[in-house]
């Protein structure tokens, strides 16, 4: 068996490798591979992409290619992505690459291996980083008496637009990133790369619109003017799901209207962020403007109370868990600080007696599986009229068999991916197991899938009630539980119960 960053799992013989001595020890061909791979990554290199280079390019590779050819491939394409020249692993403050007292791991979710070595900032990067920003907002806001400020206007849309065209010029590397520390297939990464670039191309575009209003006052001799300027330093803390498109939907916004962020991305998924500060640097973001600070999940805790603590801090954009949500709420009311949160969301899905069922299956599929259901919009509970219920599910059951497929998201063909980690497969287990103790019924799917520990079956479940864990938390996985209703008004009570929304479908 393979080891190292090619953990795969099923050794086997293979023509071009030496065959097994007489006698000799058990494992053969599989333990040649095994030799072969540790002694091409034994000594040191200075690029992270140089180790795997050498093992592309060796005469080995054609051998190892065969004996796994699937998953050595689709393996090979994530490590890859360390020969990029937008992987970075330090921090980016004040327009530097920073390193920390520590680094974190940041894993493939598909195969276990290990991409990279990541800077895990802690209390002082944050602080520096917020010091920076701090500073930097001065010029970049415009109202230094120096700087006109319709000029400055025009300076930050162009940036902005450069840093959109830097964006489209890389887009393949940094989806091939997105796959890589993510997962999700290469499509959707290459898709997510287009929506995240085109925040960047709209806020370019309104950084030349940002107008003020006069408003009609009660006393007749006097006018309400209304002036809109940039509130300062804003905290931007990021999800993993979207690890692209969700920066630039927030720092777009902030730096077209003059604010300077510190980004702080999922611990996950903290390569898409750093392949972002390498472009906006060099499209000549000035420096401080636009931070990176990421940190491991064991100082996330505390690097969030400092961008939600400091006195400099004027802004916090979240978009993650609820739970999370709330604590960072609490530390913001400290400094009463200006806060715009996009929390859990638990989605209902209805399905009327007077539905096409093949139109609403196709729907289904869509807004479930997307990107494994690891998505805050996707469909968490369908609620499905008694009268079309058999046939809805029977449909829903066929399609998830035929048109969804689990493999790593560099494949071709593949539409499911890993879930991020064990944490979020053990989710999923606990929902099914849940339903199924109080008599829900596994139509397909179910359990963890043989192609690696993240991948789970898309799964769907009949004779699902309102008590069960998966109706009323949040999956963000690929379980769908059908919920048999007779009445509008029950759907409407059902889908309404939740104290959480972000998206429905009927």
């Amino acid at each position: 068996m393979l080891s190292g960053p090619f953990a795969l799992d099923r050794p086997a013989l293979h023509p071009q490798l030496p065959p097994s001595r007489p006698g000799g020890r058990a494992g053969g061909n599989a333990a040649m591979a095994t030799r072969l791979v540790s002694r091409r990554f034994r000594a040191p290199l200075a690029h992270p992409g140089a180790r795997l280079r050498i093992l592309l390019q060796s005469p080995q590779a054609a051998a190892l290619e065969g004996l796994f050819p699937a998953r050595l491939n689709s393996t090979s394409q994530a490590m890859a992505v360390l020969a990029s020249s937008l992987m970075r692993t330090g921090g980016f403050v004040g327009g530097r690459w920073v390193q920390s007292a520590a680094v974190f791991p940041v894993r493939d979710p598909a195969s276990g291996a290990e991409l990279s070595r990541v800077a895990d900032c802690g209390v002082a990067e944050a602080q520096a980083a917020v010091r920076a920003a701090y500073e930097a907002g001065v010029a970049w806001s415009g109202v230094s008496a120096k700087v006109r400020k319709e000029k400055r206007r025009q300076e930050r849309a162009a940036l902005l637009r450069k840093w959109y065209n830097l964006m489209i010029e890389n887009k393949d590397d940094l989806a091939r990133i997105i796959t890589a520390e993510n997962g999700k297939p290469l499509k959707e990464a290459q898709g997510e790369i287009l929506y995240s670039a085109s925040f960047l191309e709209w806020f370019a575009e309104e950084a030349r619109r940002i107008y003020g209003d006069i408003i009609p006052s009660s006393t007749k001799d006097r006018r309400v003017l209304v002036l809109k300027q940039p509130v300062g330093v804003a905290a931007i803390i990021t999800p993993w799901n979207f690890p692209s498109a969700m920066i630039t939907r927030k720092v777009g916004a902030a730096l077209a209207a003059g604010c300077t962020v510190v980004v702080k991305p999922a611990e996950d998924t903290p390569l898409s962020a750093l392949a972002l500060a390498e472009l906006a640097n060099q499209a000549g973001i000035p420096a401080g403007v636009y931070n990176v600070i990421p940190c491991s999940r064991q100082q996330a805790a505390a690097v969030g109370e400092v961008l939600c603590t400091d006195p400099l801090v004027a802004k916090i954009s979240f978009t993650g868990s609820t739970a999370t949500g709330k604590i960072l709420l609490r530390h913001a009311a400290g400094t009463v600080k200006r806060v715009s949160m996009e929390l859990g969301g638990h989605a209902p899905f209805i399905v009327f007696d007077s539905a096409d069922v093949d139109r609403a299956v196709a729907g289904a599929l869509a807004s479930k599986y997307r990107n494994s259901g690891q998505t805050c919009v996707c469909t968490n509970r369908f609620l499905v009229q008694r009268g079309i219920h058999d046939a809805f599910v029977e449909k829903f059951a066929r399609a998830i068999k035929t048109e969804l497929h689990i493999g790593n998201g560099f494949d071709e063909g593949t539409t499911q991916g890993p879930l991020i980690n064990e944490k979020a497969v053990e989710k999923v287990e606990r929902h099914i197991d849940d339903a199924v103790s109080q008599g829900a019924s596994i139509v397909t799917g179910g359990k963890r899938h043989s192609y690696g520990k993240n991948f789970f079956e898309p799964t769907l479940l009949s004779n699902v009630t309102t008590g069960m864990l998966c109706t009323q938390e949040e999956t963000f996985g690929p379980l769908a539980p059908v919920i048999k209703f007779d009445t509008e008004e029950e759907a409407l009570a059902i889908a309404n119960a939740a104290n959480v929304g972000l998206a429905a479908s009927y």
